[in-house]
C-alpha cells in the first residue's frame, strides 16, 4: 500500500504538476529520485497554498507556516489537512494543484519513510524554500489590492534568489554526494555546492527577468528599488507605456549577472564524469532552456509586456532535448554549444 502511495505521488501526479520538472526526474539515478521528488511535492504544494490570491495574505501565510512546521515533525495538527483541503485546494482551477493538496497526507507519509539524512535534507530545503515565499507574503501587497511595491536593494534580490532556487542547487548537491559516492570528488564538495547555489540563482534570475510584467501587475517587483531610482524609475513607471524601453539598462544589467551565475552552472556541469548522462542531463537541460530564454529576452523590446513573454517554444525545448541527449558525454562539444549561446547574448547586450 505504501509503495502504491509513492508510485502515485512521485509519478502521476508529479507529472501533472510539473511536466518539466518530471522529466528531469526520469532521468535522475534512481536513489536520488524519491528524496528530490519528495520535496518538489512539498515545495509545490506550500507554494500553491502562498500563491492563492483568493484567500487573504495573512491566512496564506498562517496556512504556509502550519504546513512547515508539520514538515517538520512538529505535533500533528489533525485539522491542519482538512483545513488545507477545505480552504486551498476547493480555490484550485487545475485539478493536478488540487489533486496535490488533497494527498498532503500520503506526501507526509512518504517523507517519513524517506531514510534520516534524506529526511533531513528535505525538510531543510522545503524550510529555507517556504521562507522565500513566506518573504513575498510579508514584502509585497495583496494582489488584489491595486498596489505594487519593490524590493529595496541589490542584496535583497540575491537574498530572494537563494532563498527559492540557490538552496536547490545546494540541495542537489548534496543529494549527489550522499547517493552516488564517487560522482564528484570529495575535495571538490565546498567548491560544487557553491556553484550549485548560483546555478540556482541563475535560474531564478531568469525566471524574475522572463515574468516580470506578470509580476508586476499582481503587484510584485523584484526589480530593487535602488536600481530603478539609478534610471529614474519607480515601481508603479514599469506599468506605464515605454517602460520596457526605459528599463532595459536594468534589465541588461540583471542578464550580465545571469550570466555570471551560468559560467559557474556550466563549470559545475561539466565536473560531473562523462559517463553520468543521467546527471549531466537533468543539469544541461534546465541550462540550456535558461539560456534560450534569454536570449528571447535582449531581443525582446516589449519585455514587461506580459502578453509578450520571452518564452522558448515547445519545438525549441524538444530541440534542445534531442541534441542534449547526443552531447551530453562531451565537454568539447558543450563547450562550443554553450559559447555560442554566449555569443548571441553577449552580441545584443553589446548592440
Amino acid at each position: 500500500m505504501q509503495n502504491s502511495i509513492r508510485g502515485f505521488l512521485l509519478g502521476p501526479l508529479l507529472k501533472g504538476v510539473s511536466r518539466s520538472f518530471y522529466l528531469t526526474m526520469r532521468v535522475l539515478p534512481t536513489g536520488m529520485r524519491d528524496p528530490v521528488g519528495e520535496a518538489y511535492l512539498l515545495a509545490r504544494a506550500a507554494d500553491t497554498i502562498a500563491d492563492t490570491a483568493l484567500i487573504p495574505p495573512e491566512r496564506r501565510l498562517a496556512l504556509l507556516l502550519a504546513l512547515r512546521e508539520r514538515v517538520n515533525g512538529a505535533d500533528k495538527d489533525d485539522n491542519l489537512l482538512a483545513r488545507l483541503a477545505g480552504e486551498v485546494a476547493g480555490q484550485q482551477t487545475q485539478s493536478d494543484e488540487k489533486l496535490l493538496l488533497e494527498s498532503l497526507g500520503g506526501a507526509l507519509q512518504v517523507l517519513e519513510q524517506l531514510d534520516e539524512p534524506d529526511r533531513k535534507a528535505v525538510r531543510e530545503i522545503v524550510t529555507t524554500l517556504t521562507e522565500g515565499m513566506e518573504f513575498d507574503l510579508r514584502t509585497f501587497p495583496d494582489e488584489r489590492s491595486g498596489q505594487v511595491a519593490a524590493l529595496n536593494t541589490w542584496d535583497e534580490l540575491d537574498r530572494y534568489t537563494y532563498l527559492v532556487a540557490g538552496c536547490v542547487g545546494e540541495f542537489w548537491t548534496k543529494m549527489t554526494y550522499m547517493h552516488l559516492p564517487g560522482a564528484l570528488a570529495p575535495s571538490l564538495e565546498e567548491t560544487m555546492c557553491a556553484r550549485g547555489v548560483r546555478f540556482g540563482k541563475a535560474l531564478q534570475m531568469v525566471n524574475v527577468l522572463r515574468d516580470c510584467g506578470k509580476d508586476l501587475r499582481i503587484g510584485r517587483c523584484y526589480l530593487p528599488a535602488t536600481m530603478l531610482a539609478q534610471a529614474g524609475l519607480s515601481a508603479q513607471d514599469l506599468l506605464q507605456p515605454g517602460a520596457s524601453a526605459r528599463a532595459h539598462p536594468i534589465m541588461l544589467e540583471l542578464v550580465r549577472i545571469a550570466l555570471d551565475h551560468f559560467r559557474a552552472a556550466i563549470d559545475y556541469t561539466l565536473a560531473l564524469p562523462r559517463l553520468s548522462v543521467r546527471l549531466r542531463l537533468a543539469c544541461l537541460w534546465p541550462i540550456l532552456i535558461g539560456l534560450e530564454t534569454l536570449e528571447r529576452l535582449v531581443e525582446n523590446d516589449d519585455w514587461l509586456d506580459p502578453a509578450k513573454t520571452s518564452k522558448i517554444t515547445r519545438h525549441d525545448v524538444y530541440r534542445i532535448l534531442a541534441c542534449s541527449l547526443f552531447l551530453a558525454p562531451s565537454n568539447a562539444q558543450l563547450g562550443k554549444w554553450f559559447k555560442r549561446l554566449f555569443a548571441r547574448i553577449e552580441a545584443r547586450i553589446k548592440h
